[in-house]
């Protein structure tokens, strides 16, 4: 990202510890990006100038880089990582708020269908406003503390914002307290960034305004190491279907006979074509030199949701062995 974007925020000298920044070897400071509110408001900016042109939803899949004093291994805190984000610019408050409410009822409902259940969580707004909203889920490996509601509804979290013991929806409920790694956050972020950087519209009575501003952010790489934390047993892991990499894995066993094995193998091949062509995402263990010992401790290291069994045993019965791995 060009340093003068940044610069106009001030986030370029606030929060330098944290992004990377370098010189071109023609003297030229870049950083590289850990958000993109600059940049995509800056993009916005040039697009936008009347109120007819908004509500506008931009988003992306991308990658960034944050120089993370807590780097962890694997995928739950990383220097790089991926996430999808959503910037959206609005008229009116009105609107704005509208839209967090439909962004944060997607998010629910993609994070139900990831098999997490994640806890809409209030925090600090930070910089930004006076309240945000993550969406936590309960885990020990976790490196956040909520407060949470035994009914799902109402959870807050601990180290960011302050809140009575008792849920405001039930009042006979006690909240809990639990670790938790944050998979999602959205943000009102107000006019900060569009006053910043000069994206304004003009209202129908005439009059000039920086357009309204949200921010909504799901981690994908943290949304994988999440359900792998939170599914799994001391067999490796157990893929929520949603999330798996394939749907269905196909095993087919060797035998002690040649001609056995090579009829095996074929209908393997057979069913592996036949899945395929039904849209399923497939995967074939087509290792000729691997016991049917090493293959099924393999297949339930990987945790794809169905298993199919196919060996002499099953093709003397014109069937195939099935099982799902979430019930092993």
């Amino acid at each position: 990202h060009p340093k003068e974007a940044w610069t106009a925020t001030g986030r370029w000298e606030t929060d330098k510890e944290v992004m990377y920044q370098f010189q071109d070897n023609r003297g030229h400071a870049w950083g590289l990006g850990f958000t993109h509110e600059e940049i995509v408001t800056a993009l916005a900016a040039h697009h936008i100038t009347s109120y007819r042109d908004v509500p506008l939803y931009l988003y992306q899949i991308q990658t960034k880089f944050r120089n993370e004093p807590r780097a962890t291994s694997g995928l739950l805190r990383g220097r790089e990582f991926m996430m999808k984000d959503l910037y959206s610019f609005h008229a009116t408050e009105q609107d704005r708020a509208g839209y967090y409410e439909r962004v944060a009822d997607a998010y629910r409902k993609s994070f139900t269908r990831s098999g997490l259940n994640a806890l809409y969580t209030e925090a600090s707004g930070g910089l930004f406003s006076a309240r945000s909203h993550e969406f936590q889920v309960l885990s020990e490996v976790g490196e956040d503390t909520v407060h949470y509601c035994p009914q799902g509804d109402y959870a807050f979290n601990k180290e960011i914002y302050a809140s009575e013991m008792k849920c405001p929806h039930h009042a006979q409920e006690t909240l809990k307290e639990g670790r938790s790694i944050e998979v999602g956050n959205i943000f009102p972020l107000g006019t900060r960034f569009s006053e910043s950087l000069g994206a304004c519209i003009t209202m129908e009575d005439g009059t000039r305004r920086p357009v309204i501003m949200g921010s909504y952010g799901i981690g994908l790489g943290r949304v994988m190491a999440t359900a792998v934390e939170v599914s799994h047993d001391d067999k490796g892991i157990i893929w929520p279907k949603a999330l798996a990499p394939y749907d269905v894995h196909i095993t087919p066993l060797v035998s002690k006979d040649a001609e056995e094995t090579k009829t095996v193998f074929a209908r393997a091949q057979t069913l592996y074509n036949e899945l395929k062509e039904k849209g399923l995402e497939v995967l074939l263990d087509d290792r000729q030199g691997v016991s049917a010992g090493i293959k099924f401790v393999e297949s339930d290291l990987l945790g794809i949701p169905l298993r199919l069994v196919v060996s002499a045993k099953t093709i003397a019965h014109d069937s195939f062995e099935l099982k799902k791995r979430h019930a092993q």
